[in-house]
Order: C-alpha cells, then sequence, then structure tokens
C-alpha cells in the first residue's frame, strides 16, 4: 500500500505542476501579446500631433467596401483600394504578419505621419484593434514605377514613358530622399528604395512609400547602428554585407537610388541572367564599359538630347553605387548633378562590386 501511495501522490503533483506550466505558460504569451498592443497603444496616444486619422475596423472594412477591390498583395500583407465618405479614393494596406508587424507598423505611422512633402506618400489614416492593423495612404492611380520601366513577360510594356519623364521622374525621387535626409527635423532613413517602392499619382509625379524598414535618427549624427542588414537585395548598399569598408550612415539610401536610377536609366533591371551576350548580364559594369570606350548607348530612335539624359542619369548613378559610402555624393549633390550641366559630368572609377561577389545573407 505505503508504495502505491506514493505513486499516487507524485502523479497528483505531476499532474498539478502540468497544469500550472500549461497556466504559466498561457499567461505568458498573453502578457507577451498584451505587451505588444500596450507598446504599440501607447506610441499612438502619445503621438496626438500626428496628422492620420484613427479608424476602427468596421470603418475600413466601410471604407473598402468589404474587402472587394484588391490592387496588389506581398509579404507584408494586402492592398485595396477604397473611398472615404468625402470622396476621396485611398489605398488601405491590411498588414498579414501579426506576430511580426508591430514594430513595422510603428514605423509606418511613426515615419510617414510627420512627413509632408510632394514627393512622399501621404499618410491618411491608420487602425489598429488587437491584431487588426491597417494602413490608409492617398491613392496613387499610376501604380509603381516598376511596370513602366521593366517589360512584362513576354517583352512587352504594359505602360511606356518617355526619356525626359524618366529623367524628371529621377529628380524628383531624389528630391524626395534628400528631404528625409535633411529636411525634417529629425533624419529619416528609408532603406528599401527601389521601382516598386516608388509610386505614381495621376500626373505621374512619383512618391516614395512603403516606410516599414525606415530608421530614424538624430540629424546630427551621421552613424548608424544597425544589428541586421535590411533592405531588397540588389538595392542594398555593400556596407550592410561588408562591415569593413564603411560605417551605416544615409550613403545607404544614396546606394539604393544609384542602383534605381540605373535600371531607369536603362530601362531593365540590373541582373538580367536572361540577355543575349554573357558580359550583359549585369548592367551597370556593361554600360560602364561601353561609356568608358566612348560607344553609344543603345537607344532606338532617341534624339541626342535624350542620349544625353541618358549617360547623365548613368553617370550620376555610378557615383551613387561607389563601394566605399565616403566615395559616394550625398542626395543634395546627387541633385546638383541630375539637375547640372551633362558636359561638367566626369565619369567615376568603375564600381566594385557585382552581385556575384555579394554574400547572401538573412533579412
Amino acid at each position: 500500500m505505503f508504495p502505491a501511495c506514493v505513486g499516487s501522490v507524485l502523479g497528483t503533483r505531476f499532474l498539478c505542476g502540468i497544469a500550472f506550466l500549461s497556466v504559466f505558460l498561457v499567461n505568458k504569451l498573453r502578457r507577451r501579446h498584451l505587451s505588444v498592443y500596450d507598446t504599440i497603444e501607447d506610441f499612438l496616444q502619445g503621438h496626438n500631433n500626428l496628422m492620420p486619422i484613427r479608424y476602427t475596423y468596421s470603418q475600413i472594412k466601410k471604407i473598402t467596401g468589404g474587402f472587394n477591390d484588391k490592387l496588389g498583395e506581398g509579404g507584408f500583407g494586402t492592398v485595396y483600394k477604397g473611398k472615404l465618405r468625402s470622396g476621396l479614393v485611398v489605398a488601405v494596406k491590411v498588414l498579414g504578419d501579426y506576430s511580426a508587424s508591430g514594430h513595422d507598423f510603428i514605423n509606418e505611422v511613426g515615419t510617414v505621419g510627420r512627413i509632408h512633402h510632394v514627393n512622399i506618400v501621404k499618410l491618411i489614416g491608420f487602425c489598429f484593434e488587437g491584431e487588426r492593423r491597417a494602413l490608409i495612404y492617398e491613392f496613387m492611380p499610376k501604380g509603381s514605377l516598376e511596370k513602366y520601366i521593366f517589360p512584362e513577360q513576354g517583352g512587352e510594356r504594359t505602360a511606356t514613358l518617355s526619356c525626359q519623364k524618366i529623367y524628371e521622374i529621377s529628380c524628383k525621387v531624389a528630391c524626395g530622399i534628400e528631404y528625409l535626409h535633411r529636411g525634417c527635423d529629425i533624419q529619416i532613413l528609408h532603406f528599401d528604395i527601389k521601382p516598386h517602392n516608388i509610386l505614381l499619382d495621376e500626373n505621374f509625379i512619383p512618391k516614395i512609400s512603403d516606410f516599414g524598414l525606415a530608421k530614424l535618427h538624430a540629424t546630427d549624427d551621421s552613424i548608424v547602428t544597425m544589428t541586421a542588414a535590411r533592405g531588397t537585395l540588389g538595392y542594398m548598399a555593400p556596407e550592410l554585407f561588408y562591415k569593413n569598408i564603411g560605417s551605416v550612415s544615409n550613403k545607404a539610401d544614396v546606394y539604393s537610388f544609384g542602383m534605381l536610377l540605373m535600371e531607369m536609366a536603362g530601362q531593365r533591371r540590373n541582373l538580367k541572367p536572361l540577355v543575349d551576350q554573357i558580359s550583359q548580364i549585369y548592367y551597370p559594369s556593361w554600360i560602364y564599359d561601353q561609356i568608358s570606350q566612348g560607344k553609344e548607348i543603345e537607344m532606338e530612335e532617341a534624339t541626342d538630347d535624350e542620349r544625353k539624359l541618358t549617360k547623365k542619369m548613368i553617370i550620376v548613378a555610378m557615383w551613387c553605387i561607389q563601394m566605399k559610402p565616403s566615395e559616394r555624393p550625398s542626395m543634395n549633390k546627387v541633385i546638383d548633378m541630375l539637375e547640372g550641366d551633362y558636359e561638367l559630368l566626369v565619369m567615376p572609377p568603375k564600381p566594385l562590386i557585382c552581385p556575384e561577389e555579394a554574400p547572401i545573407e538573412d533579412q
């Protein structure tokens, strides 16, 4: 009898221990979720001077007509077209990865909420109800720049822009980035400048969007502390991978803009494996050699002025994508070069980094 009693007592204690542990873990997870929600709620309550309006989730459903008109979908969630009571057409981004979107959500509301610039997308409102989070932006009817500079499958573009218009867009994007770096009371580093994140309004005025990876930084401190690389491969500055070539600063955005500018000038992706000539796979390297050797840029039915504009964009892009951050110009200088006299531009040293040299790391 004695061993049986001992076994019964131990069994009871074991079951009680399991029950206690389960309750403890559930409460811990619940507190963790609540702490995340509280953090976001505290942030929102502490920024009452932000212009964006707070909406309920039921209002979001009504604005989007029950989420009927989908504009796009990605890792962040889904974007729907909607209309406010005033009649204003908007784009509603409903965040999908709730477990990881808290920081990105704060970034977008906190960053875009304080920006007022013609070349930065305007954040009109937001929704935060526990796991339900959404951002309401001004609607950009022409979509992203991506579809105007890259051929679709089958080699046909759905839309085209003149060389002059692409040049004008590049100048305005540069102005938007320069404002982020120097025009606010705090420096904003975007860290994800690429064609997909450049939206166009009805007049093809570009606006920089998607500030989920942005980092706010004091204007009097040029060095940024980074714990992990962030951005999109192909547009990320080399110092985000190679720590020995320089510190991370706003020059990372300059590099990304340079890669964007190169794609706008060539109207093709910088890395394009399926091309006729192997030498053309990596466009920046190939086009640098073409210009350095005095060869004409291949452009169908282009005028001399259009060729000069394209060459100007390429030379400025080459300066922006120099490997060392210290060798890249500031965005203010980039604007001066883009808007200045083509004849005064000089070709920089050939950028050393190539796509096959860049390490692949988890972001």
